[in-house]
């Protein structure tokens, strides 16, 4: 943080330090010098999109507390509209609380209830958003499940193919060890009476099924994982 006028006194600086040598001059002096353009590279890397000079220098300042940062927002998007009562100690039931998320745009949000847990441990949570009830699965982390919980697909991995939305398996046109090219036909999922079909991105072979007809996934789960030729 930087010395105070005079110097530390000697008997603080013993008791601190004890055997370790002190930083003499400027203790940014001593550090090797930052590679801007490498560290950029490896942020939009981790990030998989592009970065700001604000949040480069973060990374360079504070890598680790960054990247536990950038990985929240990446799971949760930008909290800091929430109230902060509300993000620190949740809602009761009946709450209802205004979130600006841009100016001139306000969400109107009020909690009703939690449902009874799963088997994988997830429980609905019931809402409204704007006067109109919504539902949002959310792990419980203080229940125990009893059958364990679906990986997830790493979004920067192309070869991961990952359940887009909450609903059902209800066709898969695949089996293990298959080939596949882009633009195949890989399985159908339901929600609300509507249908959604999975594609191949990449030409490749299907490494690992972990679904069938009937299986119910969350969004974000891996379906399938692919390998390359």
């Amino acid at each position: 943080m930087g010395q105070p006028p005079g110097g530390f006194p000697a008997k603080v600086k013993k008791k601190i330090l004890r055997d370790v040598k002190p930083i003499k001059g400027r203790p940014g002096a001593s550090l090797p010098p930052a590679d801007f353009d490498a560290d950029r590279q490896s942020l939009e890397k981790l990030l998989v999109r592009q970065v700001s000079d604000q949040e480069v220098l973060s990374h360079l300042l504070y890598q680790r507390v960054f990247e536990e940062f950038a990985q929240h927002q990446a799971a949760f998007s930008d909290v800091s509209v929430i109230p902060t009562s509300v993000f620190l100690y949740g809602m009761e039931p009946g709450q209802e609380v205004a979130i600006d998320i841009e100016p001139g745009k306000t969400l109107i949000l009020k909690f009703l209830t939690v449902g009874d847990p799963q088997p994988d441990g997830v429980r609905s949570v019931f809402y409204e958003l704007n006067g109109q009830p919504r539902e949002v699965n959310v792990l419980d982390k203080s229940q125990k499940p009893l059958e364990p919980a679906r990986p997830k697909a790493d979004p920067a991995d192309p070869l991961q193919v990952a359940a887009p939305m909450p609903g059902l398996v209800v066709a898969v046109a695949v089996l293990a060890g298959d080939r596949v090219t882009t633009g195949q036909k890989l399985l159908t999922m339901e929600a609300m009476k509507m249908e959604t079909t999975l594609y191949a991105d990449i030409d490749g072979r299907v490494k690992e099924l972990l679904v069938s007809p009937g299986t119910q996934v969350g969004t974000g789960d891996l379906v399938i994982r692919l390998s390359r030729e």
